[in-house]
Order: structure tokens, then sequence, then C-alpha cells
């Protein structure tokens, strides 16, 4: 999709430092699916707030509560 958009320059100068892209484009697309990951991430996260997993008898529930820890190490707990 083609989108023209009106983008302060400090912004843009911003994206492209953090995601390393080699143009604007790639810059704002690597911004853009990193920020809907997360964001999809966090959903999954306050449905499992709202309604706990319930792990059978057997099962490894170390698997999620590394999952949990790696979202906090990498900030996505972290709203602010």
């Amino acid at each position: 999709m083609k989108v023209t958009a009106i983008i302060p320059d400090e912004l843009v100068k911003d994206v492209k430092r953090i995601t390393r892209g080699t143009n604007i484009t790639e810059s704002i697309i690597i911004a853009l699916q990193s920020f809907t990951a997360k964001q999809k991430l966090l959903e999954v996260m306050e449905k499992v707030r709202k309604e706990p997993l319930v792990f059978k008898k057997g099962s490894r529930p170390l698997r999620f509560e590394r999952l949990i820890g790696r979202c906090d190490y990498l900030g996505y707990f972290n709203l602010d």
C-alpha cells in the first residue's frame, strides 16, 4: 500500500536509527511490525490475566513462565 503521511523529521530519524533499516520505508515497516507484534502479545497477556491458564497434570508450565520472563525482560509489561 502506498501512503502519504506527514511525520516529524526527528521521529523518522529515531525510527531509522532504532530499526537500522536501509531506508525510510524499510524502517517504518520494521517499526510497525514490531509495534503490532507487541500489541498482539499484550492482548494475549491481558486475556491470560483475566482467565489464567490451567495446566493439566504432567504439563510443563515452565514454558509459559519463560515466556513471561522474556516479555518482562524485553519491556513488554512496561507501558510507560
